[in-house]
């Protein structure tokens, strides 16, 4: 969950408690393009002031305005779908013809989303379903990577679970992007099985330094479309390893540092020694980073965090690094 919707949530309890009347907005899906993925949260207290963004445009001022004239007094939950005329594209500025569907509900239990909300803060995987018909909200555990279900009659968004990344090698790199990377609300894991590394990383709150060898710190992740992977220390013993580890499993992002040619050599490798076929190599993302010309440790730690961004946002990207002589693929994160 992105810390936006957190305060979201946080305001919506308090204006609940101060005895305000609030809708509780939830983007059950888009179609097109869309600025706020599905499950994203929006609140808007009974005089219009509003909290989260459903899309960032005229559809949160509609909104407000039927807020306001008090259309959603009556309790119980409400779908409403913006953009599935052409004229409504036009009228609400949705990008690229795209369509979104809501789930408002007109007078949420404050005790439910409180307990949503320590279970949050708790790192708890949570659904919360929402059931239109009755307005019956369910909270329920959840396993880590479980999707957003929404079959018109009911809504399940998972919470709770956050993303994470873990950087091979306790290097100067590895220092700028953990901090980066929290900042974008990664939950973030150091490895170095070398002494000497560990001995010089610097503390950074938050940052586990773990030792161990990475393929086995992989495996005791129990490796998920949550998890991000970056390899980042020129070893090729270390790095080959755990790559091998990240790109069979379901991992989301796996990226390994070096040149064009040391991932050319290393893709042969992986192919021709560990039988590693064409369509796991295209998961790799090596040289590592979107190719903004980066020099520093904190431009590749930019340009690393920028094509995680895009691979978990379902951005099509070219695959840096192919061998020539390995079919080539277009990788495109879904």
């Amino acid at each position: 969950m992105d810390s936006p919707d957190l305060l979201t949530l946080e305001t919506l309890c308090a204006w609940l408690d101060g005895g305000r009347q609030a809708t509780f907005v939830t983007i059950a899906a888009t179609w097109g393009a869309a600025p706020r993925p599905a499950g994203a949260w929006a609140a808007i207290r009974d005089d219009g002031i509003i909290i989260g963004s459903v899309s960032g445009g005229c559809v949160e001022e509609d909104l407000i305005a039927r807020v306001r004239a008090g259309e959603f007094v009556a309790s119980g939950v409400h779908v409403l779908r913006y953009g599935v005329t052409a004229e409504e594209t036009s009228r609400f500025n949705l990008p690229c013809g795209g369509t979104l569907e809501l789930v408002l509900e007109s007078r949420p239990d404050v005790s439910g989303l409180r307990l949503l909300h320590e279970r949050i803060t708790q790192r708890r995987a949570t659904t919360r379903t929402v059931e239109v018909a009755s307005g019956a909200v369910l909270l329920e555990d959840a396993t880590r990577g479980d999707p957003l279900v929404w079959d018109g009659k009911r809504l399940s968004t998972v919470h709770g679970s956050r993303q994470r990344l873990l950087l091979i090698g306790a290097v100067q790199i590895s220092s700028h992007l953990a901090t980066m990377a929290q900042a974008l609300d990664y939950e973030v894991f150091v490895c170095d099985p070398r002494e000497e590394y560990r001995a010089g990383w610097r503390d950074i709150p938050g940052v586990l330094l773990l030792g161990g060898m990475p393929d086995d710190v992989v495996r005791q992740f129990l490796p998920d479309p949550w998890l991000a992977v970056v390899a980042l220390t020129h070893d090729a013993k270390l790095d080959d390893l755990v790559l091998l580890e990240a790109l069979r499993s379901s991992v989301l992002y796996v990226g390994v540092l070096g040149s064009r040619q040391s991932n050319q050599r290393r893709r042969k490798r992986l192919a021709k020694h560990f039988g590693v076929d064409a369509t796991t190599l295209a998961r790799l993302r090596g040289p590592v980073g979107l190719p903004i010309g980066s020099h520093t440790p904190p431009e590749i730690a930019v340009s690393i965090l920028a094509e995680m961004i895009a691979v978990r946002n379902g951005v099509v990207l070219p695959v840096q690094g192919m061998d020539p002589s390995l079919p080539s693929i277009t990788l495109c994160a879904t």
